[in-house]
């Protein structure tokens, strides 16, 4: 049975250079206004913003399940990608400022704070409250502190500008979206609004202009107060004016390595880099993807272990038909592991059993062949066809051979497999954190699997591993996402890249506990779950869990909790 391929809907015309300058000249003027703004006006504003998203939240997904053909239970992905981790973070932000205005500090407990045995300190950011403890049990997350801030450094940088008595400078930023997560767009302009404190310029992606009603509506009080506009277009319409305008003081993009190159060093790029000269002068953060590792340490893990995370490493691969800056990318096995083909096997039987799903991202395809080109073993769990790339893993990959999925993140629903030596877990470990850290391309995100029993007879090895991996976010048995999604989490690529050598990008986003100067973020859940997430694709109701968990965030009340609960247990 063939699947239905969305057509694109037709781009929007392009913004015109004359409206663009009209629209920079109003976040110039307001640009001074929002960074002095009262503390209750910018609670207002964001109080108004979370209220308007969620009344966007229905149509925002039903236009992007169309955009990307994804139909009936699999809208799931858009209500937990989008919905769920725009509304929460905005939640969560909304209860720290409102926690500044009513203590002058970070509404977190003492106890949050932690001190590593090397020194550094952490943030416990979640969970946040009591909804996550029975919705998330056992899920925890810190925020991992820059190594240079001292226990008694900490409430120094906690806060942003909002508990240090300083007004940010008037600035105008422009936020240039993403094609593939709407939540991404959103979160990122929140971020320059409320995190930075400037007004934002918002050039909506050529893939994801669907976006552009739901986020007008949503943002429609700080649009008409002028502190927000957007405009359309490619980058051969408007991409190097929108940059190089004397009016944007800085510039967000979440993208490629490509994309960030065209930006800032514009064509002749080896050249403007081997020389030091970019085109442009204004700082640009940015988000540019990695090929993400999920380390499978062994130990003895039951049936039901390994049909689990068989799921939730093939939700990993296929969730938004592979489009995700953190699906996994590759697994990391032990070749000696007694339990490597009956893991394998089961991922195997879960990735036949999930529904196709249309490629509806440009460029997919061609990344795809070029993809499986390049390598000997393949296996490909459904049929390709025009429109359609079913999940792919890529097999027996040598650890120290130059596979092209080591260098360039594939764009669509495939993985490699990699096997390394080790007797031990220990052994394992010691081997697979310098092979993710210094062979796969990127720093955003890296997911370790390991059963309980193990974990614990690694004693310090277990936390020197989890310390050692440089990665803006380390998830423990969880996909690597919930750093995206949880929103008191911070989302960005290990601090050390330049511009000359970006990787995986620079700076953080969501961070709603407003962390200064972070390091990584450290998400662990238990092994061994109660019930299945909603978010794994195998979930059978997961679009009706997701979806109500989204009210939950904005409303939060234990009477939605029964019957949140009763739709998960029956996933």
């Amino acid at each position: 049975m063939s699947i239905p391929v969305p057509t694109p809907p037709p781009p929007r015309p392009a913004t015109p250079h004359a409206d663009i300058d009209r629209s920079l000249a109003t976040l110039t003027e307001r640009a001074p206004a929002w960074a002095g703004l009262s503390l209750d006006d910018r609670i207002g504003y964001l109080r108004s913003l979370l209220h308007g998203a969620h009344r966007a939240a229905p149509g925002l997904v039903a236009d992007a399940c169309a955009a990307k053909g994804l139909v009936g239970g699999q809208a799931g992905d858009e209500w937990g990608a989008t919905a769920v981790s725009m509304l929460r973070t905005m939640r969560i932000l909304l209860d720290t400022l409102e926690g500044i205005r009513r203590e002058g500090r970070v509404p977190l407990p003492r106890s949050a704070v932690r001190v590593r045995p090397d020194g550094q300190v952490t943030v416990r950011v979640l969970p946040v409250d009591v909804y996550d403890r029975i919705l998330y049990p056992g899920v925890a997350g810190d925020v991992w502190v820059d190594p240079g801030v001292a226990r008694a450094d900490l409430d120094a940088n906690l806060g942003g500008f909002y508990t240090k008595a300083t007004t940010p400078p008037a600035a105008v930023s422009l936020v240039l979206g993403a094609g593939n997560v709407a939540a991404i767009t959103l979160l990122d302009v929140l971020d320059k609004l409320f995190v930075e404190g400037s007004t934002v310029l918002l050039k909506h992606s050529r893939v994801a202009e669907y976006l552009a009603p739901h986020f007008d509506a949503a943002f429609a009080d700080l649009i008409s107060a002028g502190f927000v506009r957007t405009v359309y277009g490619g980058r051969a319409d408007n991409g190097d004016y929108l940059t190089r305008h004397a009016a944007v003081d800085g510039i967000h993009l979440t993208g490629s390595g490509a994309s960030y190159d065209a930006v800032v060093w514009g064509r002749d790029v080896a050249a403007r880099k081997a020389s030091g000269t970019p085109i442009i002068d204004k700082p640009v953060t940015c988000e540019l993807g990695n090929v993400s590792p999920v380390i499978i340490v062994p130990g003895r893990w039951s049936e039901r272990s390994l049909r689990l995370h068989a799921e939730n490493v093939a939700t990993q691969i296929s969730h938004n038909s592979g489009y995700n800056c953190n699906a996994t990318r590759m697994l990391v096995m032990a070749e000696a592991w007694p339990q490597r083909e009956a893991f394998l096997d089961h991922l195997r039987r879960v990735l036949h059993s999930l529904p196709l799903r249309p490629a509806y991202y440009p460029g997919a395809e061609e990344a795809y062949e070029r993809h499986l080109a390049a390598e000997r073993q393949v296996e490909v769990f459904g049929r390709r066809e025009p429109g359609v790339l079913p999940p792919t893993l890529l097999l027996n990959l040598d650890p120290e051979g130059d596979h092209l999925i080591f260098r360039e993140e594939p764009w669509c629903p495939l993985a490699g497999v990699v096997d390394l030596p080790g007797e031990t877990a220990a052994e394992f470990l010691a081997r697979a954190v310098p092979f993710c850290n210094e062979r796969l391309f990127g720093t955003l995100t890296a997911t370790v699997l390991a059963d309980g029993a193990t974990s614990r007879a690694l004693g310090p090895a277990w936390d020197a591993a989890l310390a050692g991996l440089r990665y803006g976010t380390v998830a423990v048995n969880i996909w690597s996402a919930v750093g995206f999604a949880f929103g008191a989490s911070t989302w960005g690529a290990f601090p050390g890249h330049s511009p000359a050598d970006i990787g995986s990008g620079m700076g953080f986003v969501h961070n709603a506990r407003l962390v200064d100067r972070p390091q990584k973020t450290v998400v662990r859940s238990p092994f061994t779950l109660a019930f299945k997430p909603p978010w794994f694709l195998t979930h059978r109701l997961g679009d009706r869990v997701l979806a109500e968990a989204a009210a939950l965030e904005v409303d939060r009340h234990w009477w939605r909790l029964p019957r949140l609960g009763a739709l998960a247990l029956r996933g």
